[in-house]
């Protein structure tokens, strides 16, 4: 499929070579901008293909390229979730992977040929910039600029906003902030006396997982059926289904530090699976910061030395940062205080490995009660996302 846009031709992914270009042009666009991150490719080209990413049971897609005499000056991917639009009533076209040149004739005509085909499907609205499911990358930047990035937010330069407002219609749906958040020397009071309480009152203690327990025995996939329940009433989640959950346990866990992973657990209830003391009711999932060795890798491609990087930064010379990925807890459990468990032990963690700050991954605007866990702590909003919406 092509359309012609003045001298810019939109192409549509269909061969390898295509889809190679489709990822390896974002680092060759913030190639000279020190914040972005290259994406690990090996990810991205899992994440992007059919027979790799188990989101595609309950989505479809089309990848699009901007030329401009042969040459890529921009991308775009369009995605229909239809378990996430039959939850949600809605009849949702989805763009992510949205990159360009400071042109708007190029982002104008990779905004058209998504929408054109999500018209052709049935939508009447389009919304973005989102990924297949909510553990994919959310938002377009528009605050935070001359922040360094993480390997699991988007980065985009400020021009990309003016584009949007160019092309017209989209309005804010909603907002995801992140938090930086200072490794404290000691734990906050509030946290070691709430950690006690609950621990007394509840029977609720923080617990270390080993590989074993979460690949062999099947506890990662309690994890992540927790995230399903702890989810479930925020903006658009589109519950996981076995496979996906079975997919996002090898993805994380696979190259975790179990030290970096912690649960908790009700001592009071029976762990139906017989192998924890207790029922799994909590979790937190931390990774050293990948960042800067995805930096040296130019592109995020493991060959010939990128893989050298990244096992460094995971195994032997931490960085300074430490990402916040994923905090879950079962609805239940948060008004008994569950959470400060949860940062109590990875507080301790942290200051034995030497971190000096955690990047908090993004939150609802509109979640306060998250949000509210950072005032005891030494953080500030470092970035914010923004979802557009506009009806097609």
């Amino acid at each position: 499929m092509t359309q012609v846009n003045t001298d810019i031709d939109i192409v549509e992914v269909e061969s390898k070579a295509q889809l190679r270009e489709f990822i390896l042009f974002y680092p060759r666009l913030y190639r000279s901008c020190p914040q972005a991150v290259p994406y690990l490719f090996i990810d991205e080209k899992a994440q992007l293909s059919k027979n790799a990413n188990s989101s595609f049971e309950c989505c479809e897609a089309r990848y699009f390229l901007a030329l401009r005499n042969g040459q890529t000056v921009g991308r775009i991917a369009a995605i229909i979730n239809h378990r996430a639009n039959e939850q949600w009533h809605r009849r949702q076209l989805r763009f992510g992977w949205f990159d360009f040149i400071d042109d708007t004739s190029v982002s104008k005509a990779l905004l058209d040929a998504a929408i054109q085909w999500g018209r052709e499907q049935g939508m009447t609205e389009v919304c973005g910039p989102m990924g297949f499911i909510d553990t994919d990358r959310e938002g377009m930047l528009i605050e935070g600029f001359d922040e360094p990035s993480t390997m699991y937010v988007n980065y985009n330069y400020p021009y990309y906003l003016r584009h949007l407002e160019h092309y017209g219609g989209f309005g804010k749906d909603n907002d995801y902030l992140e938090y930086l958040v200072r490794v404290p020397e000691q734990i906050p009071d509030k946290f070691a006396r709430l950690a006690d309480m609950v621990g007394q009152r509840y029977g609720l203690r923080a617990m270390h997982f080993t590989k074993r327990q979460l690949m062999q025995k099947r506890q990662g996939e309690r994890v992540f059926r927790i995230i399903n329940q702890t989810y479930a009433e925020l903006y658009g989640y589109s519950q996981l289904s076995h496979r996906q959950i079975q997919q996002l346990v090898r993805e994380y866990i696979t190259w975790a530090d179990m030290r970096l992973v912690v649960g908790v657990i009700d001592t009071t209830q029976p762990d139906p699976e017989g192998v924890l003391q207790g029922n799994l009711v909590g979790f937190g999932i931390t990774f050293p910061s990948l960042a800067d060795a995805l930096r040296k890798t130019g592109d995020g491609r493991l060959l010939p030395f990128g893989w050298l990087h990244l096992v460094k930064a995971l195994y032997m010379k931490h960085p300074k940062r430490v990402d916040l990925l994923l905090i879950g807890v079962l609805p239940q459990y948060r008004a008994k205080g569950a959470n400060s468990l949860i940062f109590n032990e990875l507080i301790q963690q942290f200051q034995q490995m030497g971190f000096e700050w955690a990047e908090a991954m993004p939150q609802m605007e509109s979640n306060t009660h998250v949000r509210s866990q950072w005032q005891y702590l030494d953080s500030h909003i470092n970035r914010r996302h923004r979802v557009f919406k506009r009806e097609i």
